[in-house]
């Protein structure tokens, strides 16, 4: 079984300038969204971070938060987190591939995220990887998000806005 093996994690990075983060929530499933947050608020303030909350309807709204934020809002990085547990149908492949692919392609084009979207077969699989004494993988989120922001700091981050509003260092131009 997974949850008895030992995996490597690397350090928590530290920072010269506090993180500010966007955590993402889809509360379908209160109790275990709730252990999620609770992993992930507790290791963004380990690494001296601040961080807001939004939640959301479901999975699939998570991805279109988080763009929203990235254009509208000034947060160095964001964690998504949420459940999904496989039903009698196939919503449950829609909900999982289609919320990843969001994540994904919104990581690719430069936000920083953590992607704590629990996708399992049962309940016990979901409390088991939610407990914040446990597996969690509400923290290991915000780990994430907060080892790509290192990175995007350390590269020099954004030079320009991401989106549709103009940073402050940004400036029109007619060519």
């Amino acid at each position: 079984m997974a949850a008895n093996e030992q995996h490597y994690t690397l350090e928590r990075p530290t920072f010269d300038k506090p993180v500010k983060i966007l955590i993402v929530v889809a509360p379908y499933y209160k109790d275990i969204a709730d252990n999620l947050l609770a992993g992930a608020r507790a290791e963004i303030e380990a690494a001296g971070g601040t961080h807001e909350t939004v939640e959301v309807p479901g999975a699939l709204e998570i991805p279109t938060a988080i763009g929203m934020a990235g254009r509208l809002a000034n947060y160095d990085g964001y964690v998504a987190l949420g459940c999904v547990i496989r039903g009698e149908t196939t919503h449950y492949d829609t909900v999982c591939n289609d919320s990843s692919r969001g994540i994904t392609l919104l990581g690719l084009s430069g936000h920083c995220i953590g992607n704590g979207i629990l996708t399992v077969e049962n309940r016990e699989q979901a409390e088991v990887r939610a407990e914040p004494d446990g597996q969690n993988k509400g923290g290991g989120a915000a780990t994430a998000a907060l080892h790509l922001i290192a990175l995007a700091r350390n590269w020099g981050g954004s030079k320009r806005g991401v989106g549709f509003m103009p940073t402050e260092d940004d400036s029109y131009r007619i060519a």
